[in-house]
């Protein structure tokens, strides 16, 4: 009878108190990205001077390009040329590659109307040194559907042997998540870039010996 009553008032084991405190921060740290996520991004053509703390923002690369001088320059790329282009040309180009959406074959799980995720088209912003990749995201999850924005900004380096998008700041809504390396790859691949560029533009890029960003202007540049 004591021995039952001594066993009652014991206290959680340090098991339990462990597992509680992990489960409340894993829950902490899900609401905490789910409101980042919920925040509003604002569309806007130049950062407010007053500007409120935390406010997240987003400003979209000229859309005005000369379609001309873009298919020019992708000529010489494709030829072997090193070319630098303008955010107008490079959006040109973002747009002539871009690929609707199709509802896939009948049965397909893949098709537009079951996928989770649906992209709007990707957009470029070339400032100060560094490029900004950004789309809108429509998501469809368990019902609940919504507009989220992606953006990403950072410059070019070497991996292995050829060039990639390095971000430094990866943001889904108004949730940083350039520090967490599984999540920003899934994040870049998923919502970034998902279109392939075409197979002659790849096998350009794969030439490469340099990108650089120098002011307003994305150099490639070839051997």
């Amino acid at each position: 009878m004591c021995a039952a009553k001594s066993k009652q008032q014991k206290g959680p084991s340090w098991l339990e108190v462990g597992l509680g405190a992990a489960l409340s921060i894993v829950l902490g740290a899900a609401l905490g990205a789910l409101y980042l996520l919920s925040r509003p991004v604002q569309k806007v053509r130049e950062i407010p001077k007053d500007a409120p703390a935390g406010a997240v923002y987003y400003i979209e690369g000229t859309k005005q390009v000369n379609s001309a001088s873009s298919e020019e320059k992708r000529k010489a790329f494709v030829q072997g040329q090193s070319i630098a282009v303008d955010e107008g040309e490079l959006n040109a180009f973002l747009i002539a590659s871009s690929k609707p959406a199709t509802g896939g074959k009948s049965g397909d799980k893949a098709a537009a109307a079951d996928q989770l995720f649906e992209v709007t088209g990707l957009n470029a912003r070339i400032k100060a040194g560094q490029i900004q990749f950004g789309d809108t995201v429509t998501y469809n999850i368990f019902g609940f559907t919504g507009d989220v924005i992606v953006q990403a900004t950072g410059t070019f380096s070497r991996h292995g042997s050829q060039f990639e998008f390095d971000p430094d700041t990866l943001l889904i809504g108004g949730c940083p998540v350039q520090r967490l390396p599984f999540v920003r790859s899934w994040a870049v691949k998923k919502f970034i870039f998902t279109v392939a560029p075409p197979d002659d533009v790849a096998g350009a890029w794969a030439k490469l010996t340099d990108v650089a960003i120098e002011g307003s202007l994305l150099r490639l540049k070839m051997q």
